[in-house]
């Protein structure tokens, strides 16, 4: 297997189709072949010219002049074409002209020439070998069928001139391993210079749509008067409020899910497809029309989505989310022009394959271009566009066993077809069954509340949790799940948001003051809605709520959900949190206040120190149950930090608990980061409820 996977390194290495090296061969190549046969026949008048072999030579180069014009030209079977004309055009002719002129001096100079030229078209020693053995042994074949009984006679000195080819194979390794080391660091700089002008660029989107949000949080806020109590703010107002926190937040996580995608293109970091889940294609695509920060309510009604033809697949739902973002977000760039387009989102159950179907009436993409959509770094028109969104969805979608093509017809319409395996119901009832074996520990003995007026929502949560053995409970409305909280003990409450009499907030509120009987004003409450999303999630976190599921209910949805907190609440009831030590090593005053605040509302002691050294110090003269140590920071770093510690002679010193927090995600600072000692990392930014998870895990 390792030798198999040599030869398939060794071709791509030696397979350099560069737009240079196309130019030469064309340009450098083909004249060359056409004007010696004229020059060596007429001029020296040498024994052996071919004209049919010189043709030949000059219409092969000029055949990789295609793939300069058409990119597709013989697609994955050109790298072979290409050794084919190299070895035609170098060790097969010039050995042939080496042998039929009887090792003419010319000849034995133009041999070497060609070893030369040959390495710095093929940098990889095994292809090189290949392509001149095979190349000197058709030219002896040739010789041989076509001279038979012909009689060599060299009169050079056969070992001094083998030293010479030793010595022209060697050198001209050295300088093609000296020029691919400054190339490398020549693509190098470029690479790093288009990751910054990515990450700049795509983080502007994200950017603006918070600075838009913060602006309009400011002007919705009443007027600032010192001592005087303000206006109070309307259902409507505090809504809008809600919104705007909301749409920031989800623009701040589009911003880090743009960073992390463009990181881990740049480094070709394979897709984890162990966080992959079944889920309905509408619920989800729904969810990622609903959070998309459109810049204007013309721009969300440009979107038309029909959902008729839901489907499950096999996901990562962020990515997914993200493919789409991409898609509408490149559509409605081109729809700029064009006020009356619109973009329709299809989805199309079928029996052998599953599709998401993003189309615009905009203008179109040129054919030229539809090939060459999916290449990393390739832009079709969009003026300061990376080309890198596209080359991810290519990728995410392979990892999702699927892929992603476009058609397009100019001036009327451009078409993306996310296309997905069919999920078959013995696939989605092992996967079920194997969630629910899963997290069957977990649901013993519990009790639900269900707490909904719709009887069709609530009766399909019952046979989901059924199946887990729950003791399920059903309310109609807010005043009947009091009522019934008021009367026994739940362990988990799934609340509707809209109901008559009394909706879930309300409940929620008047639970929490412990108006349903203090046993169960710390109950869990995971909301139920069929509102957008990202809006309920900032409202129900605010009301005290745990978690949130959208209608319909998805059963691995709503397993995987309530799982989360009961395997969250077993975890922190191991583990009481307040009066524990932490220390907070950061150079950011604003992480180290942002850490702070939160920690400090679990009863948690924070101190404060400013880079590794700081941290030591404090360490040394006070005890912690544990430190959040920032990896990049000065005088002193994270890693270096933990280093010293580990190192120290003081046992409690040096078995302090480390989490690293970082805002790269890469595979090698985790392994640095865990090599110098620390417990565990985090990225940044950090979510609140895996950040207390963390540290009540690691406190003793």
């Amino acid at each position: 297997m390792r030798v198999v996977n040599y030869i398939k390194s060794s071709f791509s290495e030696g397979t350099q189709i560069s737009r240079f090296n196309i130019l030469t061969a064309v340009f450098l190549g083909a004249p060359a072949h056409f004007f010696f046969y004229f020059l060596f026949k007429y001029t020296f008048h040498l024994p052996y010219e071919s004209f049919v072999l010189r043709i030949m030579a000059t219409v092969l180069c000029l055949g990789v002049l295609a793939k300069l014009r058409n990119p597709g030209f013989l697609r994955e079977y050109f790298p072979i074409y290409w050794h084919f004309m190299l070895i035609f055009v170098l060790p097969f002719i010039f050995t042939v002209y080496l042998l039929k002129n009887d090792f003419h001096e010319l000849w034995l100079y133009w041999e070497i020439f060609m070893i030369f030229v040959l390495i710095s078209y093929v940098p990889n020693w095994l292809m090189f070998l290949f392509d001149l053995l095979v190349g000197i042994s058709a030219a002896i074949l040739f010789f041989i069928v076509t001279s038979p009984g012909a009689q060599l006679d060299p009169d050079f000195n056969i070992p001094l001139y083998s030293i010479v080819i030793l010595f022209t194979i060697v050198a001209g390794y050295v300088f093609s391993y000296s020029n691919k080391r400054g190339q490398i660091a020549l693509e190098k700089n470029t690479a790093m210079q288009a990751l910054a002008g990515s990450i700049a660029h795509e983080m502007r989107n994200p950017l603006g749509q918070v600075k838009y949000n913060l602006e309009a949080i400011e002007q919705t806020l009443p007027g600032y008067h010192p001592g005087r109590s303000s206006a109070p703010i309307n259902d409507y107002t505090l809504d809008r409020l809600y919104q705007h926190v909301a749409q920031s937040k989800v623009a701040v996580k589009r911003g880090s899910q743009v960073i992390t995608m463009i990181l881990d293109e740049v480094r070709e970091k394979p897709i984890d497809k162990s966080s992959f889940v079944y889920t309905s294609a509408a619920v989800t695509t729904q969810r990622a029309i609903d959070e998309y920060g459109f810049d204007s309510n013309e721009e969300r009604d440009k979107v038309v989505f029909d959902r008729k033809g839901d489907f499950v697949f096999r996901v990562g739902e962020t990515m997914y989310v993200f493919v789409l973002f991409n898609l509408i977000m490149n559509a409605l760039y081109f729809l700029r022009p064009y006020p009356k387009s619109k973009i329709y989102i299809t989805l199309i159950k079928g029996p052998y394959v599953n599709k998401v179907k993003v189309k615009d009436t905009g203008p179109g993409i040129p054919p030229e271009n539809l090939d060459k959509l999916f290449d990393a770094y390739f832009t079709s028109g969009r003026k300061g566009g990376t080309g890198l969104g596209l080359a991810y969805c290519k990728r995410v979608m392979q990892a999702f066993g699927g892929d992603i093509a476009c058609e397009s017809v100019v001036g009327e319409y451009t078409e993306f077809t996310l296309n997905f395996p069919v999920i078959s119901d013995e696939e989605l009832q092992r996967s079920r069954d194997e969630l629910i074996e899963a997290n069957k520990p977990l649901f013993e003995n519990k009790r639900i509340l269900v707490v909904d007026d719709e009887r069709a929502d609530s009766a399909v949560v019952r046979e989901i949790l059924t199946a887990l053995d729950v003791a399920v409970d059903e309310a109609g409305d807010g005043k009947a799940a009091l009522y019934k909280l008021s009367e026994f003990r739940y362990d988990l409450v799934i609340m509707n948001l809209k109901m008559p009499l009394m909706n879930g907030y309300e409940a929620a509120e008047k639970i929490r003051k412990g108006e349903a009987g203090s046993e169960n004003a710390v109950v869990p409450i995971v909301a139920y809605t069929a509102g957008p999303y990202y809006i309920a999630r900032s409202k129900t976190r605010k009301a005290g709520m745990q978690g949130i599921i959208t209608k319909p209910c998805l059963p691995a949805e709503l397993i995987r959900q309530l799982a989360v907190i009961f395997r969250d609440l077993q975890k922190r009831s191991l583990h009481d949190l307040k009066g524990k030590s932490l220390l907070i090593a950061d150079d950011s005053s604003f992480n180290r206040v942002a850490l702070k605040t939160v920690l400090e509302k679990q009863g948690i002691l924070i101190d404060e120190a400013v880079d590794g050294k700081d941290a030591r110090k404090k360490l040394e003269n006070g005890a912690f149950d544990l430190v959040l140590m920032d990896i990049r920071m000065p005088q002193e770093d994270g890693i270096q930090a933990t280093n010293r510690i580990r190192q120290s002679r003081d046992p409690e010193l040096s078995s302090v608990p480390v989490i690293g927090l970082s805002g790269d995600s890469d595979e090698g600072s985790v392994k640095e980061a865990m090599r110098a000692g620390m417990n565990d990392y985090l990225v940044k930014p950090v979510d609140t409820r895996v950040l207390l998870m963390k540290i009540s895990q690691w406190i003793k």
